[in-house]
């Protein structure tokens, strides 16, 4: 009884903004999960993210910190991991369709993958909406509990882990971009 009524109590104060509604509901996303989309696990509670830098196209040092703000998809992936390779058409296709409305698909080769390797990659599999990322020693991997690839972590604008997927996918299916449209739409609700 007790916790009936700390319940209704609660969702008065949240009805009446009594109690500022922060937290992302994530289970209509969840409940969108369809074909290789279900093995994409929804945490029950947030998780902190690497701050270990990798390195963009350039060189330049990058940390997760600076997607903030942005709902980001990150893909851990090398050039001769065969199933990293058959979904990154379907990650560049994601990407193209909703990088202009707060998602960054941001794919990191990680370990013993040469720039000039993931360069030639990229070009053979004509993919042009995805940037050049490299974890070249792994670090970030590693700190982020990858353990095989690919591994692919969704990422709230806060910038805390609230999924997580090893193995591939067909990113681009109609599961996934619900699946991203929810997403998208739930925090532009919560930011109202």
């Amino acid at each position: 009884m007790l916790k009936k009524l700390i319940a209704a109590t609660l969702y008065t104060a949240l009805s009446l903004g009594a109690i500022p509604a922060t937290a992302l509901d994530l289970s209509t996303a969840a409940a969108l999960r369809e074909g290789s989309l279900q093995k994409l696990g929804f945490h029950s509670e947030p998780k902190e993210v690497s701050a270990l830098p990798f390195t963009d196209g350039d060189g330049a040092e990058e940390t997760l910190a600076d997607y903030q703000g942005q709902w980001v998809l990150l893909n851990f992936w090398a050039t001769w991991c065969a199933p990293c390779r058959k979904e990154m058409p379907a990650l560049d296709a994601l990407s193209a369709e909703f990088e202009d409305q707060g998602l960054t698909v941001l794919p990191i080769a990680t370990g013993h993958n040469p720039r000039p390797a993931v360069e030639r990659f990229l070009k053979e599999a004509e993919i042009t909406s995805l940037p050049l990322h490299l974890d070249a020693t792994g670090a970030m991997a590693r700190d982020m509990g990858v353990l095989g690839l690919p591994v692919t972590v969704l990422i709230s604008p806060e910038g805390q882990e609230v999924a997580r997927m090893t193995g591939d996918a067909e990113w681009f299916s109609p599961s996934a971009q619900a699946i991203v449209r929810q997403l998208l739409q739930e925090t532009a609700t919560t930011d109202q």
